[in-house]
């Protein structure tokens, strides 16, 4: 088990944290789903067709995931909140051992 902390509402102090513990081998997104955290849509179940997992990764984690694929590039392009250099969809986001304290900001909207 790892734990990942999702962060919200930080455009609006205070911000509220989501702590979960969740399995390797899943991604982020099915992590907060499972978990019931707010502020991820996740609207297409992970099919990278709607872009409403939008999240921004934080250092040092961000430096250490793969490159984003070119479908997951292109759908960035559509997300509601601005994209900045550490976006990622959390439905591409593989849980592994490494990625344990992962922290992951929640943009204000995914609409």
């Amino acid at each position: 088990m790892i734990t990942i902390n999702f962060i919200a509402n930080c455009a609006r102090p205070p911000c509220t944290e989501s702590t979960i513990h969740c399995k390797t081998g899943q991604n982020a997104m099915e992590a907060a789903v499972g978990a019931n955290v707010e502020g991820i849509a996740a609207d297409c179940g992970g099919m990278l067709t709607c872009g409403t997992c939008h999240v921004y990764v934080r250092e040092p984690y961000a430096s250490q995931l793969p490159a984003p694929a070119p479908d997951e590039l292109a759908m960035l392009e559509f997300v509601a909140a601005p994209r900045r250099a550490n976006s990622r969809l959390s439905c591409q986001i593989v849980l592994t051992e490494a990625l344990d304290g992962l922290t992951l900001d929640l943009p204000e909207t995914q609409y």
